[in-house]
């Protein structure tokens, strides 16, 4: 079964749960001296208000959900993918409480490498590459008092029939489930990567598939949308509010 076949029968979310890791990455490569400009694209402003403060979509977790999220809590989730550098910050919001800050939240994220392929599975027809022994870019963060975690990373790649996204899997202190979900991107950032980054491995060329034309976010991704900014040679910085009914 391809990938894409599991997302438009609808599969429903595969919830994670609870363990620790590590990782020992530190750089990403190969390092470039280009001096080009920064860009920065807007994304949703939910959860920047009282007033502005809608639960965000709910989106199936599958079909490579992270098996036990509770032993990767770190921060840097790259292990060995290399790409363009990128960090992600994401505030966690409760639309029960006029959308304050929501403290001490786990929120566990995973997504694809630069080459579209997930750790933890693989040697099928959904994913031809077999990574079912290796872990990388999935990771584990609670959230500070300003319902802040950040992770570094690579900038994730595409694969057919999807859009690029970002998983995110989101639990109370306690470990109840709040909220799955996924972050899109906007389309000049993702486009800039893809056509300009062959030097950090990103070969494919642009992406098949728009946010408005993919399974996941083809019926309203308004509330999914993350601000980026950045540069190829400089990294770029995800920026986003997810908000959830506390």
């Amino acid at each position: 079964m391809e990938r894409k076949d599991f997302l438009k029968r609808g599969f429903g979310s595969l919830l994670g749960i609870v363990a620790i890791s590590s990782c020992n990455q530190t750089t990403v490569d190969p390092a470039s001296t280009s001096t080009e400009s920064t860009t920065a694209s807007g994304g949703s402003t939910n959860g920047s208000s009282a007033s502005n403060c809608t639960v965000t979509n709910s989106e199936t977790a599958g079909p490579f959900p992270t098996k036990s999220p509770a032993n990767f809590v770190r921060k840097d989730i790259r292990d060995d993918r290399t790409g363009v550098a990128f960090t992600m910050n994401i505030t966690i919001k409760n639309a029960n409480a006029s959308c304050a800050a929501v403290s001490g939240a786990l929120v566990d994220v995973w997504h694809c490498d630069k080459d579209g392929s997930y750790s933890e599975y693989g040697g099928t027809g959904m994913q031809s590459t077999n990574y079912t022994n290796v872990d990388f870019l999935r990771g584990r963060q609670t959230t500070d008092t300003n319902g802040l975690v950040s992770f570094t990373s690579i900038f994730p790649g595409w694969y057919s029939g999807r859009a690029p996204h970002v998983h995110v899997h989101i639990y109370d202190a306690s470990g109840k489930s709040l909220l799955v979900t996924q972050i899109a991107f906007p389309y000049d950032i993702s486009n800039t990567v893809y056509t300009t980054g062959q030097s950090y491995g990103y070969t494919k060329g642009a992406q098949d598939t728009l946010n408005e034309k993919d399974n996941v976010f083809g019926d309203g991704y308004a509330n999914e949308l993350a601000s980026v900014s950045g540069s190829v040679s400089g990294g770029y910085t995800l920026t986003h509010t997810i908000v959830v009914n506390g």
